[in-house]
């Protein structure tokens, strides 16, 4: 059980690593404000950065990662984009990505729920993941 807990829960990790770094991917082209533009620039290494801890772990346990479901992924797209074209400013993409965030911080707890015997080194990743995810949704209150 500890080693399929593990393997899922760094999977779910990996596909939200690379959901979060496609939503900066897509949005940072339409930020004007510098501080907005270093801020999600920032949050966007901190995820890759947590992406490649995971890629080792999974490494470590001969598992490959997951992306992120097509639906997700389209949904995600899709939300951004309408959102995007009919209001491209700040306040915009500072709600579309807290929104992704809270998404991410329940996600995150979820899974550490669901997978408890995950072994502690894969826990932990989770919740900085999750700790990151937090820290931005509230650095970003004061753009909404």
């Amino acid at each position: 059980m500890t080693y399929t807990d593990t393997i899922e829960l760094l999977k779910e990790c990996d596909s939200g690593t690379k959901m979060a770094v496609a939503t900066f991917d897509e949005v940072l082209e339409h930020v004007s404000d510098s501080k907005l533009q270093d801020l999600l620039c920032e949050s966007k290494k901190h995820h890759e950065k947590l992406g490649n801890e995971v890629h080792e772990l999974l490494n470590k346990h001969h598992s490959d990662g997951m992306e992120p479901t097509p639906m997700a992924k389209g949904m995600s797209w899709l939300k951004t984009n309408v959102m995007l074209n009919m209001n491209e400013n700040d306040a915009t993409i500072a709600d579309l990505v807290t929104d992704g965030c809270n998404m991410g911080v329940k996600s995150l707890h979820k899974y550490l729920n669901h997978y408890q015997g995950a072994d502690q080194p894969s826990r932990n990743l989770c919740k900085r993941l999750a700790s990151i995810e937090a820290k931005l949704s509230e650095d970003l209150r004061a753009y909404l």
